[in-house]
């Protein structure tokens, strides 16, 4: 296993994913972005100021036109996307796992231990608790953090 990774410019990036079977779509109304799809999967790159390359959407499984993130709930994987949410298949599940490596390949990103043995999910919600992983300012109240308040407003009101 070699010990470096050599970092691919943006020009060999996309010849290599042109080289290897990918659709590649021009990204509309801007420039050095592109599209790159196989397996039902996409994901999309851009020029990263000088010559470098950096993902400007992650791998997902197309749903419709849409591309799809990855959520892990515990109990079931789920694609979801703005509109609807379907449960991940096995075939889903290898089909991203493909694509994302041979899109590290293309771009000359290292593949990890842990990432080679399956795919990793975009989000987790393994206690089904949703909203936990937004900053605590933009979550959604509880009801029992509610209902704690109502009892603070009401015991200083019965003090005075």
């Amino acid at each position: 296993m070699a010990d470096k990774v050599e970092q691919r410019t943006y020009e060999d990036a996309v010849n290599w994913l042109r080289d290897h079977g990918f659709d590649l779509i021009e990204a509309p109304g801007t420039q050095n972005r592109v599209f790159f799809k196989k397996y039902n999967v996409s994901a999309a790159i851009q020029k990263d100021g000088g010559e470098g390359v950096k993902i400007f959407a992650y791998p997902g499984y197309l749903v419709g036109s849409e591309i799809s993130k990855l959520v892990n709930k515990g109990y079931q994987q789920v694609l979801k996307t703005s509109k609807t949410e379907i449960a991940a298949t096995v075939d889903h599940l290898k089909a991203l796992h493909q694509f994302t490596e041979e899109m590290k390949e293309a771009l000359g990103l290292p593949s990890l231990y842990n990432e080679s043995l399956g795919t990793v999910s975009e989000a987790y919600q393994y206690d089904r608790v949703e909203d936990r992983d937004k900053p605590e300012p933009e979550r959604t109240k509880r009801p029992w953090e509610i209902a704690g308040v109502a009892r603070v407003k009401a015991a200083k009101k019965s003090r005075v």
